[in-house]
């Protein structure tokens, strides 16, 4: 699947520090391993039924940071991405809106890559959709069923049997266990299964928790013929096989929003980890929850701000970018209409600071409204805290204010300062030339 032109990102000066990032899986802040000066990164992509969300911009902005923060220290990166193009979501809508659903996935993937290259994106080497890898992922689950890890249950509505994992057997016989990537009870973890996807009432499964790898063909479905017989795929070992193939086990970090974490990265882990002997990745991370009038932003809630409608109305990428980049990654926050006013006002005083000459920034530097400071700031030691922030768990916050005061106060090379806004931050000061 083709993906989008990357953005520009200048060099910058000087060495950055390696990154920290918060691991999900054991709740601390840890360097991700990079191995021979080469990172990689698997992020789960979108079920394309509907259009990006500021949710989803969030997301992928927090792992577009990580791929910057990477490549300022000299890192090689290998990002790789699937959409999950056919899946229970993407088929109702299909049929509610009566389209046909390869039509709605292709309009939908579309307009993402049109929304990630507006925003500044750093696009994935490897963007697989679900459709483009039936054949390994059959592969994938006709080995767990060899190995012992999975089961059949008769089903009534459809020629073939589904396939489920057996947790309990992979538990037992592998070096995966529940709980090795989400921090949950199991109470938690069923009811989150029920809410995610998953079917723990489902009658002849072993156990509630088990997950479906294979759904067999039923009628005015989708599938495709197999070495398992007609049916698609499961939703975690999709990525499981896709991440594999793309990356390799086990990677540097599997990222995604927190919810993922249960049951999808949990299972994605199980699966890959009973087929390579080897855990899926070394890092898990996860971006916060973006609210909106009260709730979580959600496609069934339908409370949703979608970034072409923001782009399309007037708004500057970077002043969106900005709005986001004022919470940090983890954080669960609610959106505002007021949000994209105050990023605006932002961006126009950056941009306001690089179109002040060195030279008046340090006349500047004898206002007494400059906090005291009689010379400008020093753009080299800001992009060094910049730096330091970045690798801080990707500090954003902090990253805005030290460039908030940077910009006020005056700086003796504003040329570099607007370099490393855009090199770190994917926010652009400078006037995007026609091509």
């Amino acid at each position: 699947m083709r993906t989008w032109t990357p953005p520009v990102i200048p060099k910058l000066p000087g060495n950055a520090p390696a990154l920290r990032l918060f691991n999900t899986a054991t709740g601390r802040l840890e360097h991700p391993p990079i191995h021979e000066g080469r990172a990689t990164l698997y992020v789960c992509g979108i079920t394309p039924y509907d259009a990006t969300h500021l949710g989803h911009a969030f997301t992928y902005l927090a792992f577009d940071l990580m791929l910057r923060a990477w490549r300022d220290a000299g890192v090689e990166t290998v990002y790789a991405q699937n959409i999950t193009d056919v899946d229970d979501p993407l088929l109702e809508r299909a049929n509610d809106t009566g389209v046909d659903w390869r039509e709605l996935a292709d309009g939908q993937i579309a307009l993402f890559r049109s929304d990630m290259f507006r925003l500044g994106m750093i696009p994935p080497e490897h963007y697989i959709a679900v459709t483009e890898a039936i054949e390994p992922i059959a592969q994938a689950v006709q080995e767990l069923r060899e190995r012992g890890l999975a089961y059949a249950v008769p089903t009534a509505d459809a020629a073939g049997d589904d396939i489920y994992f057996d947790t309990v057997r992979a538990e037992a016989d592998t070096q995966w266990r529940l709980g090795d990537v989400a921090p949950y009870e199991r109470s938690v973890m069923e009811l989150l299964s029920a809410e995610r996807g998953g079917d723990p009432e489902r009658p002849g499964k072993h156990d509630p928790l088990d997950p479906l790898l294979w759904r067999a063909a039923r009628e005015g479905e989708p599938s495709w013929g197999t070495v398992l017989g007609l049916g698609r795929p499961g939703w975690h070992i999709e990525c499981a096989a896709i991440a594999v193939q793309a990356l390799g086990n086990a990677f540097t970090v599997q990222g995604g929003g927190h919810d993922l974490i249960f049951p999808h990265h949990e299972y994605t882990a199980a699966h890959a980890t009973a087929l390579s002997g080897t855990p899926l990745a070394h890092i898990y991370a996860h971006a916060g929850l973006v609210g909106y009038q009260g709730h979580k932003m959600s496609k069934s809630r339908g409370n949703l701000v979608f970034v072409h409608k923001v782009l399309d109305a007037g708004a500057d990428p970077s002043a969106v970018r900005l709005g986001l980049l004022a919470h940090h990654y983890r954080e669960e926050w609610e959106w505002e209409d007021a949000d994209l006013e105050v990023a605006s006002r932002r961006l126009a005083a950056w941009r306001e600071g690089l179109s002040r000459p060195a030279a008046v920034a340090a006349d500047l530097g004898d206002s007494a409204e400059l906090a005291g400071s009689a010379q400008p700031m020093v753009a080299a030691a800001i992009v060094e805290r910049l730096r330091a922030a970045m690798a801080n768990d990707l500090d954003t916050p902090v990253m805005l204010a030290t460039l908030d005061e940077a910009w006020d106060r005056g700086v003796d090379d504003p040329e570099l300062l607007a370099d490393a806004a855009q090199s770190l931050l994917g926010v652009a000061l400078r006037p995007v030339e026609a091509d």
